[in-house]
């Protein structure tokens, strides 16, 4: 069989709206999918639906990247699948359909359904599962490929799902193009490594790269594109002309994107084991990837459940001048002290938390921070309570810091700050057995067949032997203090309260030094100031690479967090200052050069 053509045209509800035209100049493109949903869009489309119940999916997949082009598309025949239904997929169905109309095309949709499991929490609540909440938002479970896959198979052009998994748009295109067994568990992780490949756009294409200064053409990076074959090995490219980079180790560094174990990253069709995935420069426009396993998967899904507690405000203030953070952090005091002194004589309860950050002053860094003096700040406050009306005091005084309070002190930027619903998020796992998926097409209703389901706990494949340490009073050689970027790539992200890191060898002749000198207790002392539980390190052979968790370490994570960085992007970045020694020979031969600063 040939390679099926696919580009990745979103990673996110808010990407350039650039990727859709851009893919559809790729010759011979035969599917575009997009990827709109995670924990903290939930959380955006829950608040909108409780607001408007015609509202709740991914406005955006229509207005910027289908209606512009859905002739084009239409037209050539190319097929398109998106979660953009997020938790209302009809409304999102029959807002294309009038799109289509408008443009005098008829293109057959079809959507999937049955994710929406807000009806089975009591049944929860009953069999004891502990933390859901008593007045949620939403509730709907992480579905797999096979609703996918089937509704291309009834002939739908166009594919609109809920909250699918990240990976399930590419995997279903695959198992209905080659006709993938449902059993064939090294094809199905093959078929989820690809999607999780572009699940995030131009993160696989020079997004995000540890090596920024090499990538070129911000102004109009390049999408993703994949060719995958039957046997499940893929190459990874890019639109003629686009900018953007594609090079071995930033599709390394998505690879461990957010995946956690990568001898268990669980899917709801199958269990994949990524330790083993090799990539590959193949010239300076493809990289190929291979080498990913699969097993049965459990018998549960993961769901999410969203619900409000309480309300929260951030706001911020740009103070200049001589000694500016000393009157940055007496601003902050000031207006917090008077906010509650306000709060008190009305009767109102104390913060339920607040938050002072010095943005410019290295904040978020801790005892990390180069405390060098700065005339430039910009000071944040962020405070919760239950109540809306208590956050307003601090909501109107900011205003009076700009005549008031430090010279300097510019009070407000854009007027005053919103207050906001907190949404929070609760995972849980739900018995595959209680979930039922429909394909709607036309005026047909079919059913999903049920994914494997296999035991509760599935033992992870044998562990491979205990790589290489390297310390340095092991070594005779001479040596150099270098920061961890010299020798490795590295990224980070979120799932929930969980920091992933993946730091990647640039040569394999480094990995044993940085495992040497980098292991979970370095990580955890690192972000003691924001880590509060454990941190867990995972090997990848494959890719001379190890993967960190690092737990309760974003301050709630998503919509649930303070912080500046909620979702944990900037980890990697602060990682990469890590100090390590290494041979002094490594420079004499050219494999490191020392980083700027």
């Amino acid at each position: 069989m040939s390679p099926v053509r696919i580009g990745g045209a979103s990673g996110f509800w808010g990407d350039s709206a650039t990727a859709t035209p851009q893919l559809l100049a790729v010759p011979g493109l035969q599917y575009l999918v997009y990827d709109y949903l995670a924990e903290t869009t939930m959380s955006i489309l829950a608040r909108a639906r409780s607001k408007d119940p015609s509202l709740g999916y991914a406005t955006d997949f229509i207005h910027a990247a289908m209606e512009p082009q859905l002739r084009q598309i239409v037209e050539r025949g190319i097929r398109v699948v998106a979660n953009a239904g997020g938790l209302n997929p009809q409304a999102c169905r029959d807002a294309l359909a009038q799109a289509a109309a408008r443009q005098g095309v008829a293109p057959r949709i079809a959507i999937v359904v049955g994710d929406d499991v807000l009806p089975l929490l009591p049944r929860l609540r009953a069999k004891g599962v502990e933390g859901l909440p008593e007045a949620p938002y939403s509730a709907n479970a992480y579905t797999g490929a096979r609703g996918i896959a089937l509704a291309l198979g009834q002939g739908a052009q166009i594919v609109i799902t809920g909250r699918c998994v990240d990976s399930a748009a590419v995997l279903g295109i695959l198992a209905h193009e080659h006709g993938w067994r449902w059993d064939d568990w090294d094809r199905l992780a093959a078929g989820t490594l690809a999607g999780h490949l572009i699940e995030c756009g131009a993160q696989a294409t020079g997004g995000l790269y540890t090596d920024w200064q090499s990538v070129p053409g911000w102004d109009n990076m390049g999408y993703p594109v994949l060719d995958c074959a039957e046997d499940g090995s893929l190459v990874l490219s890019k639109p003629a002309g686009t900018g953007g980079l594609i090079a071995a180790g930033c599709v390394a560094e998505q690879v461990l994107y957010e995946i956690g174990d990568p001898a268990s990253y669980l899917m709801p069709d199958v269990i994949c084991d990524f330790r083993h995935v090799g990539v590959t420069q193949l010239d300076a426009d493809r990289v190929a990837v291979r080498g990913a396993r699969g097993r049965p998967p459990t018998d549960s899904y993961k769901a999410n459940a969203t619900w409000r507690d309480g309300y929260q405000l951030a706001t911020l203030l740009a103070i200049r001048g001589p000694q500016a953070q000393a009157k940055a952090e007496k601003t902050a005091a000031a207006l917090l002290d008077r906010s509650r002194r306000m709060m008190r004589e009305h009767g109102l309860a104390d913060y339920r938390d607040t938050l002072v950050e010095m943005l410019g002053c290295e904040a978020l860094y801790g005892p990390q921070a180069r405390h060098l003096p700065t005339r430039e700040v910009i000071l944040r406050i962020a405070v919760r309570h239950d109540q809306p009306q208590a956050l307003g005091f601090l909501q109107r005084e900011c205003a009076s810091a700009g005549t008031s309070m430090g010279p300097g002190t510019r009070s407000s930027f854009y007027g005053r700050a919103d207050i906001q619903p907190v949404i929070r998020v609760q995972s849980f796992l739900l018995p595959k057995s209680w979930v039922t998926e429909y394909v709607l097409i036309d005026e047909s209703r079919h059913a999903v067949p049920a994914p494997a389901a296999g035991p509760d706990t599935v033992p992870p494949a044998p562990a491979d032997s205990e790589p290489a340490a390297v310390r340095p009073g092991d070594s005779p050689e001479r040596l150099l203090i270098v920061p961890l970027q010299a020798v490795a790539w590295a990224r980070s992200g979120d799932k929930g309260d969980i920091e992933n890191i993946g730091v990647i060898a640039r040569r394999p002749e480094f990995l044993p030094w940085i495992r040497g000198q980098l292991g979970p207790d370095q990580v955890r002392a690192y972000f003691s100031h924001l880590v509060k539980g454990r941190v867990e390190r995972y090997d990848v052979p494959g890719l001379h690479a190890m993967n960190f968790l690092l737990h309760e370490a974003l301050g709630g994570g998503g919509m649930a967090s303070m912080r500046s960085d909620p979702l944990g992007k900037s980890y990697a970045q602060m990682l990469l200052d890590h100090p390590l020694q290494v041979p002094a020979s490594w420079l004499a031969q050219g494999w490191i050069a020392l980083p700027e600063t």
